[in-house]
């Protein structure tokens, strides 16, 4: 018997990848910012979580923001991705 190991291959990231990680970035961005002026975050009198609350809440609300971009969000990241494409005359999707 006999046993290999195998390296996982790394494929380099295309214009269309990088271009598209960049636009869900900024959709995490911009989601981040309107949760967070929604109030999302923010301490709940009744609980009284203390300073710890305080701190680590923004941690939570942006990663309910990447996570609601990665999932197609509001479209932000689509409309970005297809403008930036444009710019840089790169492959279509």
């Amino acid at each position: 018997m006999q046993i290999s190991a195998t390296l996982p291959t790394h494929q380099t990231p295309t214009t269309s990848d990088r271009l598209r990680s960049a636009a869900v970035e900024i959709e995490a961005a911009f989601l981040s910012e309107m949760l967070k002026s929604a109030g999302l975050g923010e301490a709940r009198k009744a609980f009284g979580g203390g300073a710890g609350e305080d701190q680590f809440s923004s941690f939570l609300v942006q990663h309910q923001a990447r996570q609601l971009a990665e999932s197609r969000g509001v479209g932000l990241s689509e409309i970005l991705l297809r403008s930036m494409m444009e710019k840089t005359n790169a492959d279509k999707i």
